[in-house]
Formats: C-alpha cells, structure tokens, sequence
C-alpha cells in the first residue's frame, strides 16, 4: 500500500494518475477515511475560536457522515442520471476518491490564526472543490470534466436540500424563542 502522506501530496497537487490509483485500489479506503479524518480535526481545530472544542467532535462526525452521503449521491447521479457510455463505477470507487478530494482540507488547521482564518477556509473550499471534480471525473470515467462538475453541483444541492429536511424534521431550523 502506498504511503498515506505521499498520497495526501499528489491528491493535493490536483494529480490525476493519484485519483485512477485510489480508484482502483480497493485496500485504500481506510487511507481515504484517514484524509476525511484529518481534514475534519484540521477544521474543527481551525475554527475552535467559533465552534469551541465540542465543534471537533461533531465536525469529524459531520464530515464523515457527509462524505458517505455525497459519495453515494455522486454515484447514484452520475451513474444513472449522467452517464457517459463508457461510465463504470461502484460506491467505494468515489468514496476512495473523494475521500482523498478532501487532502487540501488539512491546511484548515490554519484557521486558528487570527486574520487569516477566513481566507484559509475559503480557499481550501475552493481547491477542495477542484478535487472532488477530478475525483469524480476519474472515478466514474467521464472524458467531461464539465459533466464531472454537474454531477457534483447536483449532488452538493440534494445534499443541502437532504440536511435541511432533516433539519426540519428534528427540530433542528427552529428558531430560539
């Protein structure tokens, strides 16, 4: 098995030929859950200014539960909603790639430093984002990267609209009184 940190690397430096290897690498998934590990402690502790030391707890929980509801989504739409022809895929292949789509999120950790913690979230956000489109475009064989996109803007809104649902249900939107 490749080393962790030199897939953290190449995940971050955007490489393409890391997503394929993830891909097809089905001993790497707890090196996949280990990223999404670490970038959620590395924003729950770049953000415990706001969000307290609880916020880490609940962030790594959020984050993993995220992480399998927006694989499944990216999978569910892209393999049955926005298929290329040559499309072949499972639900580990894009939780595999997507998992170490979330490397950048280790930079959060950053966050702690005053001044600079907004701009340290919102561009790990946007490369984070950049990552998950190539990890989705190779994951389910899409010669599109536009499609990839698609695919990831769909799966982020039925995503909100699922959290907020759920939000809804459990109480969760209500206003304090």
């Amino acid at each position: 098995m490749a080393d962790l940190k030199d897939r953290m690397i190449r995940a971050a430096k955007l490489d393409v030929n890391l997503y394929e290897e993830v891909e097809a690498d089905r001993d790497s998934m707890g090196q996949a859950m280990t990223v999404v590990i670490l970038s959620s402690l590395a924003a729950g502790i770049g953000s415990i200014s706001s969000g307290g030391v609880s916020g880490i707890f609940w962030g790594t929980f959020a984050a993993l539960a995220g992480w399998f509801i927006w694989a499944f989504l990216t999978y569910f739409i892209g393999t049955r909603i926005l298929p290329e022809p040559q499309t072949r895929a499972d639900v580990g292949e894009l939780l595999r790639t997507t998992g170490f789509s979330s490397s950048p999120g280790v930079l959060r950790v950053f966050g702690v430093v005053p001044v600079l913690g907004g701009l340290v979230f919102f561009v790990t956000a946007i490369w984070m984002l950049v990552a998950m489109v190539i990890a989705v475009r190779q994951a389910l064989d899409y010669k599109s990267t536009g499609r990839a996109v698609g695919v990831c803007v769909l799966g982020w809104i039925v995503q909100i609209v699922l959290i907020l649902l759920l939000a809804g249900i459990t109480g969760g939107l209500r206003s304090p009184a």
